[in-house]
């Protein structure tokens, strides 16, 4: 039996390292690229690629995910985004192959009560959730067969620049920060996500595009999620609640952005950490790694 070749895009962010680092724990041969090798909004590029290596599956993590620069690299957010998911849409599509596709809670304009089912009503309010919907809409419109689109929400990880290692570096040097408290959803370990996509891909036999959420179990608000790090790492500094109000940012953050994940529970049997279980383990992880570098 040949094992299935994965072409994973956008393999330097955090979900894309993720899988690199769980990818000799399965019988898969992964094709890691970026954008320094691999240009997703190239079609003949793709196309070659998919060829030459005899691709059977697309993981795509790539993704313009700088939320207030997009509102002012509108054309750049729209061409990874949007544009070059349609691409790859296209490619797979006619290639016959599997593709996974990862977007976000951003898609909704988290003015919900209740945690959003697949089918909510979207409704995005910044650049970023635009175009992450816009390549949604190109997806469910292009239909292939065997294909996933899996909406997330606050995405850290031990790799990349995240809320998790923001707080750590602003704790060790100041006694005081001050974090939003009336946002709520929940943080998602890219480590859960990556092993969940890996898991489910010989599972995904669909007629046509299907859309799933995932992120870790539980509730919190971004106040709480910081006051979690700092109590975990035993740091000395205070955190103050502030609203949205007092932090503006060029783009509007969702004030609710929690996920019904039943379907993907339900579809795929798969069970889903605790956010607080899956952060003691990243915080472990960059422990470990920390004391390497001393």
């Amino acid at each position: 039996m040949n094992k299935p070749n994965i072409l994973i895009t956008g393999a330097n962010g955090q979900l894309g390292s993720e899988i690199r680092e769980l990818s000799e724990k399965y019988i898969y041969n992964f094709f890691f690229t970026s954008k320094d090798n691999l240009d997703v909004t190239c079609t003949e590029k793709i196309k070659n690629f998919i060829e030459k290596n005899r691709i059977d599956t697309i993981i795509n993590c790539a993704a313009y995910t700088a939320v207030d620069k997009a509102e002012e690299e509108i054309e750049i957010s729209n061409k990874i985004n949007h544009l070059a998911v349609e691409n790859l849409a296209l490619i797979a599509k006619e290639k016959k192959i599997k593709f996974i596709h990862v977007s976000t809670d951003y898609v909704f304009d988290g003015t919900s009560s209740k945690p959003y089912n697949e089918d909510g009503i979207t409704n995005p309010q910044t650049t970023y959730g635009k175009t992450k919907l816009d390549g949604e809409n190109k997806i469910l419109k292009v239909d292939l067969p065997n294909s996933i689109i899996i909406r997330t929400s606050w995405v850290y990880s031990f790799y990349g620049k995240n809320f998790l290692k923001t707080i750590i570096n602003l704790a060790k040097t100041k006694n005081k920060i001050s974090v939003i408290y009336d946002q709520v959803g929940t943080p998602t370990y890219a480590k859960d996500l990556a092993k969940t996509i890996l898991d489910i891909i010989p599972k995904i036999n669909n007629n046509k595009t299907e859309i799933f959420h995932y992120s870790n179990e539980g509730v919190t608000s971004w106040f709480d999620f910081a006051k979690e790090i700092i109590y975990i790492n035993k740091l000395n500094c205070k955190i103050n609640p502030i609203e949205t109000k007092d932090y503006p940012t060029l783009a509007k953050r969702p004030h609710y952005s929690l996920l019904n994940k039943n379907k993907i529970k339900t579809e795929f049997k798969i069970d889903i950490p605790y956010w607080k279980d899956s952060l003691n383990e990243c915080l472990k992880i960059l422990k470990y790694n920390t004391k390497l570098e001393e």
